[in-house]
């Protein structure tokens, strides 16, 4: 299985509020690029969106660390949320409906297709990768507020 290392993040302007996202894929020493916008959305659709994007250009299964800044995403899986809101028919721990459901569930799918490492890191700090990948986020947001 092909080992891929993926950096995300998102970012919003407001909340919600028009937003952005970026991702950093490195395999074998190459890297690849890739950013997204939505005109209306909120900070966690867009750290969500990040990851799935990245995930879903990956052409096959493969053993995969991302890094996030976001707790929401990574702890989403660390922790079992998606386990215990499949259990409960998507209804979190105050009988509410799930926030980003459509998005909790396509990336579901792709951890059944990926064997993936969540890691989480300290966002807006000495990573590199997940700094780029803000830069990114922000710079979509600004390149379509013209």
């Amino acid at each position: 299985m092909k080992k891929v290392i993926i950096y995300t993040d998102g970012a919003c302007s407001g909340n919600p509020g028009p937003g952005g996202w970026g991702a950093v894929l490195e395999f074998q020493g190459v890297e690849k690029e890739i950013s997204g916008y939505a005109p209306l959305t909120t900070n966690n659709r867009m750290e969500l969106t990040a990851a799935l994007e990245a995930l879903r250009l990956l052409k096959e299964p493969c053993e995969v660390e991302l890094y996030s800044d976001s707790a929401y995403l990574v702890n989403g899986f660390l922790q079992n949320w998606v386990i215990n809101w499949q259990k409960n028919g998507w209804k979190n721990s105050k009988k509410e409906p799930v926030l980003n459901d459509d998005l909790w569930k396509a990336l579901i799918e792709q951890t059944k297709r990926h064997k993936i490492n969540w890691c989480k890191v300290k966002g807006h700090s000495d990573n590199e990768k997940n700094n780029r990948c803000d830069e990114m986020a922000v710079a979509e947001i600004k390149k379509n507020k013209m």
